[in-house]
């Protein structure tokens, strides 16, 4: 019994429990969606954003490609979880991811379609270019003492409308489709390298992303848990005073920390649109990815690995939306179930009370009743 509570005392095993019980919950409460929508078909719903590319099991080489793209479109999302949990894990909410990414996408697809730079020059302009964005935000709040979720927010909107003028410029888009240019037709030296494209049922969108989004967050893991760097952030972000007081810059960790985030999140939009698997359209909102990411990393719990799971997981029933019966539900049904898991991963630390309330009663009840023994003894 004891080697079973110790098991479910630990911190990683309750966050784990607590992000699949928002999972499930979520499923669970999409599905009495689809049955308040259609009862009838609800199962048959439900099974069919579940079962998603799997449907095409007796045809390996198609359901290879599906899994390829999955995994393309899952790689900003989880990004941006990481970069989000990298500075949360610092004691900064980033919520200026969204902003990051936007800039992100900016350099990459000017410097591609604008400049015709090669795929590595692209990706290193976005990387620069959201760490910029970061840091700006970082300075901000080291030197002025602006809270860095009013920064964020601000310079979100500030790299929207930035981005949709100099992308609207005719030398970037397509105006008779109101999109962004092929990169693969206009400059293919800025398609990222292939990776594993025959495995994948030969997916031409499946790049060097992916395996660059694991290495990311492997090094995120090792910076954060096995570096004097890594606890100097944390140190720093959790109590600035007393990293000062202990010799730590702590105004430049604060600018580092929000200029590596910003770093990643423009990565994220880089190894997404060099593909060439999405084309930019002029938007009048923020790119979703920064926010998603938020959700993605606390249903991850705030554990660089478990994001890239979380990430994959929201992007599988998002995109199994698609394979809903149009004659009886709208294909948004998957948003929203999305929406709602999202909801809930605000409860993942209400869940591990949860987990350990019983335990701390128990606890509590035992000491009181040595408590109340030892008082007896020395009445006697």
């Amino acid at each position: 019994m004891k080697e079973k509570s110790s098991f479910f005392k630990k911190p990683a095993v309750q966050t784990i429990l607590a992000s699949v019980l928002c999972a499930v919950l979520g499923i669970l409460l999409g599905y009495i969606i689809l049955l308040c929508m259609n009862p009838a078909h609800a199962t048959e719903g439900m099974v069919a954003i579940l079962k998603n590319f799997f449907k095409f099991s007796a045809k390996p080489q198609q359901l290879m490609y599906y899994l390829g793209s999955t995994l393309v479109k899952a790689v900003p999302v989880i990004l941006c979880s990481e970069a989000i949990l990298f500075a949360y894990k610092a004691g900064l909410f980033n919520i200026g991811a969204a902003g990051q990414y936007t800039v992100g996408i900016l350099a990459s697809l000017y410097t591609s379609l604008a400049l015709g730079w090669n795929w590595f020059f692209c990706l290193l302009a976005a990387v620069i270019a959201g760490a910029l964005w970061g840091a700006i935000c970082g300075f901000f709040k080291a030197f002025c003492n602006v809270n860095e979720v009013i920064a964020g927010i601000m310079l979100n909107w500030i790299s929207l409308y930035i981005c949709n003028i100099i992308l609207g410029n005719e030398t970037c888009m397509n105006t008779t489709k109101s999109e962004t240019y092929d990169i693969a037709a206009k400059n293919p030296s800025g398609i990222l390298p292939g990776f594993l494209q025959g495995v994948f049922g030969k997916n031409q969108y499946m790049t060097i992303a992916v395996p660059i989004t694991v290495i990311v967050a492997i090094v995120i893991l090792l910076v954060l848990s096995k570096t004097t760097f890594g606890y100097e952030l944390k140190a720093t972000g959790h109590n600035k005073d007393a990293a000062k007081y202990a010799g730590m810059n702590a105004k430049r960790n604060i600018v580092l920390t929000l200029l590596i985030s910003g770093a990643i999140s423009g990565l994220a939009a880089a190894l997404y649109y060099l593909t060439s698997i999405e084309h930019y359209k002029i938007a009048s909102s923020v790119p979703g990815m920064g926010f998603s990411g938020i959700a993605v990393a606390f249903l991850g719990g705030l554990h660089p690995i478990g994001a890239i799971v979380a990430g994959l997981f929201v992007e599988y029933i998002t995109l199994g939306g698609q394979y809903l019966n149009t004659n009886y539900f709208n294909p948004q049904v998957a948003d929203l179930m999305i929406a709602i898991i999202i909801y809930l991963c605000g409860f993942v630390l209400f869940f591990k009370t949860i987990i350990n309330k019983p335990k701390k009663v128990q606890k509590s009840n035992t000491e009181a009743g040595k408590n109340a023994s030892a008082k007896k003894e020395v009445q006697r």
